[in-house]
Formats: structure tokens, C-alpha cells, sequence
């Protein structure tokens, strides 16, 4: 496992200055800390699964897609493995125009690997596409729609050094601070006590 000996991004000026896809995506997070994302409040201060540690060790460097522009390109998986460009690109020309569209494959059996870029040609297409196909159903199943992380976020780290969003309860390896699983807000005193909240069946646990 290689350790990074660089000054952590999230630390840096610009990770504290830059707000991602400008004003539009204030709410967004500014840098991705493998600790917080582990972290269902992100309130944890020490990691509390070995995926988390090796996340914060980890060096990446992320590869560009097609030389686009990761501010105009938006992220979607949950993909059936029958999923192709043509067909990504019929759905998602309704938001706008695109430049390219990359179904991610598999280098050996060329079997798709459930996911897929999507590029427009400017902010606001992809901005649109972002809000309004977040329930989109592609050939019969939901997928999810976010945006590219890779690039944009500083400190990233992709699922397979033990970071990324989202991921399965059952894993044991819930990353948090994506769309499909936001960070939630800390719970108080008050309200652990409480009947009601012991009473949510809902709540994200």
C-alpha cells in the first residue's frame, strides 16, 4: 500500500476556496476526507473500519475520461449490463447536448461494469440532468445519477482504496456525503432518549 507523503488537499488553499461547480453546487463538499465519509454524521474522529484507514493512505491520482470536462460531465450507475452509449445518449440528450458518452467496461470481457459518464457541452445541461433524472429508470431499473467526483473533488478516493460514496449496509462499508447517501444530521442527547426516535424504523443505520 503506498502512503502519500503530499500535504492533504483537504488542507489545502485551494480545497478551502474552490466551491465545487461553482454556486450552483455550494452545498456540495469542497474535498473528500475518507474519515467523514465513513462517518453516517461525520462527526467520527478516528476510523472505524480498516477500508477507512487504508482510504486515508492511499494515493490516487485519477485518470481522465476522454480529456472531457469533468464540470460538465455528470456520474451514473446502477446500470443493467444491456445499458449501451446510443442508449444513455437517446435518455440523456432530453437535458441537453451531449459530447460523449462512456459506458465503463471491463478491459478482459468487455462486459459492462454498471456504470457510466455522461459529458454535456456546458455546466448548466449537466446541472439539469443532475436534478431531474435523479429517479430515472434505464431499461426497467432506477439508476443513480451524481456527478464526477474523480476530478472535481480534491482528496478523492474511488471504492477500491476503501473510499467513494455510497455502497451497501450489508458491506459493513457505508461511505457517506453522496446522493445516495447523504450525511446525516448528528443526533443529540434529547433526541436518543426520546420514544419517537427509538420508534424510527426509517432511520439510516
Amino acid at each position: 500500500m503506498e502512503k502519500s507523503n503530499e500535504k492533504s488537499s483537504c488542507t489545502s488553499p485551494d480545497a478551502k476556496v474552490r466551491v465545487l461547480h461553482k454556486k450552483k453546487f455550494e452545498k456540495l463538499d469542497v474535498c473528500y476526507d475518507p474519515l467523514i465519509a465513513g462517518s453516517i454524521d461525520g462527526t467520527d474522529t478516528t476510523p472505524h473500519d480498516n477500508a477507512i484507514v487504508r482510504a486515508m493512505n492511499a494515493k490516487y491520482r485519477p485518470r481522465k475520461f476522454e480529456d472531457g470536462n469533468p464540470y460538465t460531465t455528470i456520474f451514473v450507475w446502477k446500470l443493467r449490463p444491456t445499458v449501451t452509449e446510443s442508449y444513455l445518449r437517446e435518455k440523456f440528450s432530453v437535458y441537453g447536448k451531449i459530447a460523449n458518452c462512456k459506458v465503463v467496461r471491463d478491459v478482459v470481457t468487455g462486459t459492462s461494469k454498471g456504470y457510466a459518464f455522461v459529458e454535456y457541452i456546458n455546466e448548466d445541461d449537466a446541472y439539469t440532468a443532475y436534478i431531474e433524472a435523479r429517479n430515472i429508470t434505464l431499461d426497467g431499473q432506477k439508476a443513480m445519477v451524481d456527478f464526477e467526483r474523480g476530478r472535481t473533488l480534491p482528496g478523492w478516493k474511488p471504492r477500491r482504496l476503501g473510499g467513494g460514496f455510497g455502497g451497501r449496509k450489508e458491506s459493513g462499508q457505508l461511505r457517506f456525503g453522496g446522493r445516495s447517501c447523504p450525511i446525516a444530521e448528528p443526533i443529540t442527547i434529547d433526541q436518543y432518549k426520546s420514544s419517537n426516535y427509538h420508534s424510527k424504523k426509517n432511520y439510516r443505520r
